[in-house]
């Protein structure tokens, strides 16, 4: 195959700026040698005569110092440079044993673009394929080169000792794309091994990435002055020469790309078009199917082991429900890529497990993490969420001292947790007529919230009038908007007193400028959804306790002997490396617990069942079908206070909230 003038012009430049990145690193070679060299000459000149007297003597003692502690610390700084390990993309590795068909592809592709074939291939969870570079000695031995791997075009002829790079895919192409879609994709990645042979890129990038991983090295948390401050000097030595750098390596990598672009129009270039289409849909498809299926189960304990069959039935869903979609569900009668992997359900464990670690920080010690599959995802991950969500949000009542309404205490058979404390809990009255969102007026005009009129007016919550000790049984105790709990986490009895510590019986106002999380809902749902974020974080901070002491335990795939993480390329300090979400808000958190509470509420007096939806996750269902129009009526209780749509709703479907229902 014969280069176009594009090609010659991309590879041209890019060959153009590798030298200019070593020209960089034979200039910062030079002024190591400078001192060195300045000293020679003194020493030169001292020992034939032609430099005497005291003032050359010194000179030459102090250059000399000088030479050898400049060649000391670039001795240091090279060797650093050298020995640090380049940062890699935790990957799953696919041995040529379990996927000759694949790599067999693969090397028809270089073969008919001219280029050396990639020495490995690996699947990452991400919806893209580049190629990366492991021929440091820290990521382990790499794999033998093929003898029959051609001369780099416009080049030097390949070392038989050099390894190509490592061809990273994307895992969610290889289960939604076709074999054909995932070559043409594939083209213009493996055309880059072509100028990626080439002596002078190839230095180039290992001394960019050297100093790269060298700025890593310096700045991990050293206790000792004096290392600080030699990793400072690194730090700022390597930051320098990336500098100068930037520009050259960029240009670089532009130059190549360019040059595997034009050589890639030759192979498929009009599927690859039609392919491109899937890249964007399955990027769409994985993020939500991470966000909205798979968070939930991993916050569970749980990690789906089938991400990747997930995204093909999210994209199907996807097709199902938008005419924009389709066109695209008629190419599954194709072959897919995954037909190309001898065991691609062993490799979509392994990759799911590694997307649960990446982006969750998991795998968590002990037996609650583990393996979930979809069929077992509604009992396992959305009841048990709902259940445990519930049960939380009762305990938080029971630690702000909230009492169970008098329908609970006199109805029989209501011993149990309900729905309708909750919903009476964050009702705010509105027969008063200066009531407002989150200021109840149950008394008279200047009654304060949580008070009655006999406490007279301007009483402040949760003290008691200037003419005796107040009665608590005279109203119900609401709670603070920043509550306490005990420190002993037991809760405190129903129209009890509270504790020293805990907060007192009151409704005072939230203050949405002093908390940002708790702005957007009423009194009692900012106090309520502050006790569940406080509640929740002493979760987490508890099972990360109980987790730093203990190993993390082998997985199915380690145990079994399949496919998992790459461990030469894996580091658990780290982890999660790309958190998806950030931390929810108090609202957020408040919505998905009354949320989890109604289906709670749902299943068991109304006969509702979990269920998942592919592209918007946990679901209610009501006969096979999804319940709609959940959202907004929890949205009016937590904004407002008005439990009337959400009533409404219940009422239709046959919702019974004064009924206990079954926590975790």
């Amino acid at each position: 195959m014969t280069g176009t003038g594009g090609e010659e012009m991309g590879a041209q430049a890019a060959r153009s700026r590798a030298l200019a990145v070593l020209r960089v690193r034979s200039r910062a070679l030079a002024v190591a040698l400078l001192p060195a060299a300045v000293a020679v000459v003194l020493l030169v000149g001292g020992a034939t005569g032609r430099l005497p007297g005291t003032g050359w003597d010194a000179a030459r003692w102090a250059v000399s110092v000088v030479a050898v502690l400049v060649l000391l610390a670039a001795a240091a700084v090279a060797l650093v440079v050298a020995r640090a390990r380049p940062a890699a993309t935790p990957t799953v590795t696919i041995a040529e044993e379990s996927a000759p068909d694949l790599y067999r592809m693969v090397r028809d592709l270089a073969d008919r673009l001219d280029v050396p074939a990639p020495s490995a291939i690996a699947l990452t969870p991400d919806c893209d394929s580049w190629l990366e570079d492991r021929t440091h000695p820290a990521h382990g031995p790499p794999p033998a080169p093929r003898r029959t791997d051609p001369a780099v075009p416009g080049g030097h002829a390949r070392p038989r000792g050099a390894a190509a790079p490592v061809l990273v895919i994307g895992s969610p192409f290889l289960w939604w794309m076709r074999v054909g879609e995932l070559r043409a994709v594939l083209a213009p990645v493996v055309a880059g091994t072509g100028p990626s042979a080439h002596p002078d890129i190839a230095a180039a990038r290992r001394f960019i990435r050297g100093l790269d991983a060298a700025v890593a090295v310096a700045s991990a948390d050293r206790r000792n002055p004096l290392s600080r401050a030699a990793c400072a000097g690194l730090a700022r030595v390597c930051r320098l020469l990336l500098r100068g750098c930037r520009v050259h390596a960029a240009q670089m990598e532009r130059g190549v790309a360019s040059a595997a672009a034009e050589r890639a129009q030759a192979v498929d270039y009009g599927l690859r078009i039609a392919a491109q289409e899937q890249v964007g849909l399955a990027y769409a498809g994985w993020d939500r199917l991470l966000t909205r299926v798979a968070l939930p189960a991993w916050r569970m304990g749980r990690w789906p082991s089938r991400l990747d069959v997930g995204v093909v039935a999210a994209l199907t869903e996807l097709s199902r429900r938008d005419r924009l979609a389709e066109g695209f569900a008629s190419r599954l009668g194709e072959r897919p890529a995954c037909d190309l992997l001898e065991e691609p359900g062993a490799m979509d464990e392994a990759v799911s497990l590694l997307t649960a670690r990446l982006f969750h920080g998991g795998p968590e010690t002990g037996p609650d993490w583990s393996p979930v599959d979809w069929d077992e995802y509604p009992e396992e991950v959305v009841d048990r969420t709902w259940r445990t969500d519930a049960a939380r949000l009762h305990r938080v009542l029971d630690t702000l001292g909230v009492r169970r309404t008098a329908e609970e205490d006199t109805a029989p058979g209501t011993e149990g947790p309900t729905l309708a404390r909750v919903l009476d809990h964050l009702t705010v009255p509105t027969d008063g007529p200066g009531a407002a969102p989150g200021m109840a007026s149950t008394g008279g005009p200047g009654t304060l919230p949580g008070t009655t009129p006999a406490d007279g007016p301007g009483t402040l919550p949760g003290t008691a009038p200037a003419d005796g000790p107040r009665d608590p049984s005279r109203t119900a105790p609401a709670p603070q908007a920043t509550p306490h709990p005990p420190t002993d986490g037991a809760p405190a009895p129903d129209g009890a007193p509270a504790p020293d510590g805990a907060p007192a019986p009151a409704d005072t106002p939230a203050h949405p400028e002093d908390d940002d999380d708790l702005g957007g809902t009423t009194t009692r749902g900012a106090a309520l959804a502050a006790g569940l974020s406080a509640q929740l974080a002493r979760e987490e901070a508890a099972a990360q306790r109980a987790g730093a002491g203990t190993a993390a335990p082998a997985t199915p795939a380690a145990t079994a002997g399949a496919a998992g993480p790459d461990a030469a390329l894996w580091d658990d300090g780290a982890l999660p490396l790309l958190p998806l979400q950030p931390p929810r808000s108090g609202r957020e958190i408040l919505t998905a617990h009354i949320t989890a509470m109604v289906c709670c509420a749902a299943m068991d007096t109304a006969g509702a069942t979990p269920g998942l939806d592919w592209l918007d996750g946990p679901s209610l269902l009501f006969d096979g079908a999804r319940a709609a129009d959940l959202a907004p009526s929890v949205l009016s209780l937590v904004e407002t206070g008005d439990p009337g749509p959400l009533r409404h709703w219940m009422t239709e479907l046959g919702i019974r909230p004064e009924k206990p229902v079954r926590l975790v």
